[in-house]
């Protein structure tokens, strides 16, 4: 898209022999010297509104001094002052009749080479929806991909929640053609939902393996961020196993997630994460966001991705019952702790029956390991075993009373 550069007139292929230098003019006569005029800075108009549908996302305490937005919903749309500059342009003396012309163009090419950015996003780009929702509260955009050849599409849970009771949601595919959707299902635990629209002609994304993920690997990010569709970013896996808490008390959504810098915004959420094969390895759900600055913010380099191991499996739960499995210990933890780890609620936090009670554990203990990892919050531990599957054996480690003790249990089905 940029324009060769230019090059000296004496370069030029068939240029003139230089001349002898024209007579002497009186000072009077001499052309002015030129002068560039400096160009202006620019000037953002910003014309839209924020993101009616973004919600916070809160950070596990210690975890540092980051808070956290959902990349969520809305159109902030924006304008760009322009910028103008005179041209002064000196005059020419001794041109002849038929000097050569400057050379045209080069032509270029539009194919790009098989694992570039270019070629994975063509590929990708007809698989990936604008997710449009209107209710009585307002309406908002969000992204979400084709999984099946069946018109199923997943998104980010919160980004057809406002209008899971009342309200409309419409898909627009790549092409500009739209359908009316429909809610298979939902969990808010993930941040997921599925929905599915009368659509069969219809190429779906293919899922790659979230644990086979390491960081710096390179990662493409689509969706419509800003209501802005088809947009595509790149970054790499900037780290791994980030325990992000999104939501409000309500819908509280536990993220074992991928840390990206690829630029996520507002509109992003339910778009796909693709690593340089074109395969799915996460869904995008929530961005950082400076401490102090309010709302909804835009890309800080910090986004973070569903790991598309849970994705997946989660998807299919919602497309055969309506309705996500979530692996469980038994146990209520204790809010108000603020110490390391994540204590046992003192009075009835072990639930009879349950894989901790099984295991031995104790109200009052405090978990400080799951499965070799450092548990240092209660969220930390809550993210930990929702990562895992229903059946698992897990090992943890607790604190009770001073003495380490390791257990050992095996993960049910919960609510």
């Amino acid at each position: 898209m940029t324009e060769p550069p230019a090059r000296p007139a004496s370069s030029w292929p068939g240029a003139a022999p230089a001349t002898p230098p024209p007579p002497a003019q009186p000072a009077w006569a001499a052309p002015a010297p030129t002068r560039s005029l400096p160009v202006g800075p620019s000037h953002p108009t910003p014309t839209g509104t924020g993101d009616p549908w973004t919600h916070p996302v809160r950070r596990p305490p210690g975890a540092g001094r980051v808070l956290l937005a959902a990349a969520g919903l809305g159109l902030v749309a924006g304008s760009v002052g322009g910028v103008a500059a005179y041209l002064v342009t000196d005059r020419v003396v001794g041109t002849r009749v038929g000097q050569p012309a400057v050379p045209a163009p080069v032509p270029g090419v539009t194919t790009r080479a098989e694992g570039s950015i270019a070629r994975i996003a063509a590929t990708a780009l007809p698989s990936v929806v604008t997710v449009k929702i209107a209710g009585r509260d307002g309406s908002g955009t969000g992204s979400g991909f084709v999984i099946d050849g069946s018109g199923h599409v997943l998104t980010n849970n919160h980004v057809v929640s406002p209008v899971a009771g009342s309200g409309s949601i419409r898909v627009v595919m790549s092409d500009g053609s739209s359908a009316d959707a429909s809610i298979v299902g939902r969990d808010a635990s993930y941040d997921l939902a599925v929905l599915s629209i009368p659509r069969t002609d219809v190429t779906p994304l293919s899922f790659g393996r979230s644990a086979d993920v390491v960081v710096g690997d390179g990662v493409i990010a689509v969706g419509a961020p800003l209501g802005l569709d088809a947009t595509v970013t790149s970054g790499i896996v900037s780290a791994l196993n980030r325990p992000v808490s999104a939501g409000d008390s309500s819908e509280t959504s536990y993220i074992n997630a991928i840390q990206t810098d690829a630029a996520i915004n507002p509109g992003n959420s339910g778009g796909p994460l693709l690593d340089m094969n074109g395969r799915v390895i996460g869904v995008n759900s929530a961005i950082a966001r400076v401490p102090g600055t309010g709302g909804s913010s835009g890309n800080i380099g910090v986004g973070f991705s569903i790991p598309s191991d849970q994705a997946f499996k989660t998807a299919q739960q919602l497309i055969g019952t309506g309705r996500a499995v979530h692996p469980v210990i038994g146990v209520s933890l204790d809010a108000r702790f603020d110490g390391e780890g994540a204590r046992i609620s003192s009075s009835g936090g072990v639930a009879p029956g349950s894989p901790a009670a099984q295991a031995g554990l104790r109200d009052g203990d405090v978990v400080v390991e799951f499965e070799g990892r450092k548990i240092t919050t209660r969220d930390e531990l809550v993210v930990a075993i929702r990562a895992r599957s229903v059946g698992d054996t897990v090992r943890v480690k607790v604190d009770r009373g001073g003495d380490i003790l390791d257990l050992t249990m095996t993960l049910q089905a919960g609510s």
